[in-house]
């Protein structure tokens, strides 16, 4: 059989974990006390090993630790039970305690596997006291300065037993005892999750240090890379970028440990990372390549079953993600379930939501990764998930897991392809440096980097609100089809008035017929239904439309022609909705959302008149003056938003003529005479004319019967229902369940009475506050 093909880069990521020293997650040193001299206010020089007596007097002094979780600092005996020491009240001799500290922090320099052109510092934070049976759940560090990459936890000499510190990395464990006789210094990474088990006997006390990195970790990690190694990942990357040659390529590489955004950066790298982002690096410039530094959510859904057996993780089995705002030890809660078991992995995404730019400073982005681009030494399956929810078993979906993992990575492209990928994931930048070329007079240079974006601009750009950068670079890039590819991912209520002098000036540099197909780009397919018209920010925009109009008179011919383009397009879709929505079978759902339309067809109106567009104008006239019951609603409600705006004129948007037709139209209804006592004719709606639906309506039309009995099977039974009920007829129907077939019994109910007096009492307040208010009708 022959060997399975191995991608370049997955060849990259198998030679930097076979090549590359692996250094330690956490590592642990010892020492004599003699150089520590620690004294504290109120209980006096500390002895070594320290003795039970002094451990009490400390535990009268100290406060409950407390933790940060989200934006809280809490205390809570259930995750964190331990005293805290007040800095105030610590004094340490630091000369002496110095000779001890730096060769240990050298020691555990190189056992973490940092360079030795770099050294490491400790930043006292704590003193803890452990009493009998306290202990800490599992949790995350935080970082709590700039340089810090890591947590040192002194733990001086003492009779105690139990209090073991756990530390876990990658579904790696290391467990730590302390010594009776000597200084215990364990060091290990920030991303580490780690917790300390119940003291069984006596007391563990402990000094806690921010471990902070001196020097440029990967710079100084460099000078000891393998020339040979280099060479080797440099034609992993030549050949991973071979088929990149038409469209942006890139590489992402994941890294082992975690980051947060404000660690983030070269020069503070972890360990193997730190040697593996030298190599990375080498490599991509000797390929022509650029890297810069990411942090990426990755989310897996898998397949669950539940086991035969579950067992708890205990009290303090929890995990707690750091909160690197708190100066205490900060945690947020978040446990995983052990009570299924993994099967298959259904889908997993990646995302990188903030990278370095080239200034060093790290911006959020939005980037979307495909599995193709990404590889990793270790797989993320063998890390730990910062969150996880278990979906039980729903019928035909459900008993799945997902988890959200949060990896750092190194991210390569082409030096060629170096402006495409930036603006992927910001399309502010790439506007920007487009705007930077044109203003240096590189117009060549920015239609050649603008070109760039076409395969990917539209979904890159389509979340940001940079339309007003894209219109002022489309105007100066002076060449048609950049400009409306620039602008092409834009939905219409994206534009603000602030927006309308750039319109009108594109529209006369390209022309009616650019600008025509731009607008309704804008719109595009379904745009109320896309753009949900009943959340606020549509109609906000459309409300926005009589500003938007004056703005773009100011701009006396292609102004007008822009403004005219966006109040049409509003009424264009919202004149399609409306007419689907008279064809709705069901009356109250059709009549609610016809009202609904009403301020945002009143906003259409004003916008009309704002351009001066009498054919628009008489357009929606017409629609609202229609002799059609069901459009009374959407008149009136048109009518009532028109009137809390003092600026609208009934004459001018011509909702003077609606409101005359709306009056004769209510006025005609309430001269029908009252349904007599005796009549239960009810009409029909029209639909479908079968067989069974003309025996329905033989039976409604005629007022004399108000009740029919009719032996129906199944389906047949569920036409006729389904007709009663999208129809809101006043029939209730029921199935006697006797013989066979069974009976549909129907029954005409009072409500044919109740709901014609309601909607008269309703047409009469409407003729009423139409007298009032629109006194020249």
């Amino acid at each position: 059989m022959p060997s399975p093909v191995v991608s370049p880069r997955d060849r990259l990521a198998s030679l930097l974990g076979e090549s590359v020293a692996a250094g330690a997650f956490s590592a642990r040193r010892t020492a004599r006390p003699d150089d520590l001299r620690l004294d504290v206010q109120g209980v006096g020089p500390i002895v070594f090993p320290v003795t039970a007596g002094q451990a009490k007097q400390l535990c009268l002094i100290g406060r409950p630790a407390r933790f940060g979780k989200g934006e809280q600092t809490l205390t809570d005996a259930g995750v964190r039970d331990t005293w805290e020491i007040p800095k105030s009240r610590i004094g340490i001799d630091k000369r002496r305690w110095d000779e001890t500290l730096r060769p240990v922090l050298q020691g555990l320099r190189d056992d973490l596997g940092l360079p030795r052109g770099c050294e490491l510092a400790a930043e006292f934070h704590s003193m803890l006291v452990y009493a009998p049976g306290q202990f800490f759940a599992a949790h995350q560090d935080s970082e709590k300065a700039d340089a810090m990459i890591g947590t040192l936890v002194v733990t001086l000499p003492s009779a105690s037993k139990g209090g073991v510190l756990s530390v876990e990395h990658a579904g790696r464990a290391e467990t730590y005892r302390a010594s009776k006789e000597l200084l215990t210094f364990v060091a290990f990474y920030a991303d580490c999750r780690h917790h300390v088990e119940p003291v069984t006997s006596g007391y563990r006390v402990v000094l806690t240090y921010n471990l902070l990195v001196r020097g440029d970790t990967v710079a100084s990690a460099a000078g000891s890379v393998d020339p040979g190694l280099v060479t080797k990942v440099t034609d992993c990357l030549v050949e991973h970028f071979a088929g990149s040659a038409d469209e942006p390529g890139r590489l992402v590489y994941f890294l082992d440990h975690e980051y947060t955004q404000r660690a983030l950066g070269w020069d503070r790298l972890k360990g193997d990372d730190a040697g593996r982002a030298a190599v990375v690096r080498a490599a991509a410039q000797a390929a022509g390549c650029e890297a810069t530094l990411a942090l990426a959510e990755v989310q897996e859904t898998w397949s669950t079953s539940e086991p035969e057996q579950s067992w708890s993780r205990g009290r303090y089995g929890g995990r707690y993600w750091a909160d690197e705002d708190e100066e205490e030890d900060d945690f947020d809660g978040g446990t995983e379930s052990g009570e299924y078991e993994l099967e298959e992995l259904i889908e997993s995404s990646m995302t990188l939501d903030c990278w370095l730019e080239e200034s060093g400073e790290a911006v959020p982005t939005s980037l979307r990764v495909s599995d193709k681009e990404v590889c990793a030494t270790t797989p993320t399956g063998d890390l730990s998930p910062h969150s996880s929810s278990h979906e039980g078993y729903m019928g035909n979906y459900g008993n799945t897991l997902d988890r959200w993992y949060r990896r750092a990575a190194i991210v390569v492209w082409p030096r060629r392809w170096a402006f495409a990928v930036r603006a992927q994931a910001s399309p502010g930048w790439a506007l920007d440096r487009l705007a930077d070329l044109l203003r240096a007079g590189d117009v060549p240079g920015a239609r050649e980097s603008a070109a760039t974006l076409a395969s990917f601009w539209r979904v890159a750009a389509g979340g940001e609100l940079v339309v007003g950068k894209a219109l002022a670079v489309g105007w100066e890039l002076d060449e048609p089809g950049l400009a409306a590819m620039l602008l092409a991912p834009f939905r219409v209520e994206a534009l603000a008035p602030a927006d309308a002098p750039a319109l009108a000036r594109l529209a006369a540099r390209y022309g009616e017929s650019w600008t025509r197909e731009r607008v309704e780009g804008w719109f595009g397919r379904d745009w109320i239904t896309r753009s949900s018209i009943f959340n606020r920010e549509v109609p906000n925009w459309i409300a926005s439309l009589p500003a938007m109009g004056a703005a773009l008179q100011e701009a006396p011919e292609t102004g007008l022609l822009v403004g005219r383009l966006l109040v049409a397009g509003v009424w264009s879709e919202l004149h399609g909705w409306a007419t689907g929505l008279l064809r709705y079978e069901a009356p109250g759902y059709r009549r609610q959302h016809l009202a609904e339309l009403g301020p945002y067809i009143a906003g259409v109106l004003a916008g009309a008149a704002n351009l001066d567009d009498a054919d628009l104008r008489d357009a929606v006239v017409g629609f609202l003056s229609q002799d059609e019951d069901d459009v009374i609603p959407c008149a009136l409600s048109t009518l009532r938003a028109a009137r809390t705006d003092s600026a609208v004129s009934p004459r001018t948007t011509g909702l003077d003529t609606v409101a005359a037709h709306t009056a004769r139209r209510i006025e005609q209804r309430l001269a029908l005479p009252v349904r007599a006592a005796a009549d239960w004719s009810i009409r029909l709606p029209k639909g479908c004319d079968c067989e069974l639906c003309t025996t329905l309506g033989a039976f409604l039309v005629d007022p004399a019967r108000r009740a029919f009995e009719w032996p129906l099977a199944e389906k047949r039974r569920s036409h006729i229902h389904s007709r009663i009920d999208r129809a809101e007829l006043p029939v209730d129907h029921k199935t006697r369940r006797t013989g066979r077939p069974y009976t549909l019994v129907l029954h005409k109910t009072d409500a044919l009475f109740t709901g014609e007096q309601e909607a008269r009492r309703r047409d009469q307040d409407d003729l009423d506050w139409l007298t009032r208010t629109q006194p020249d009708r």
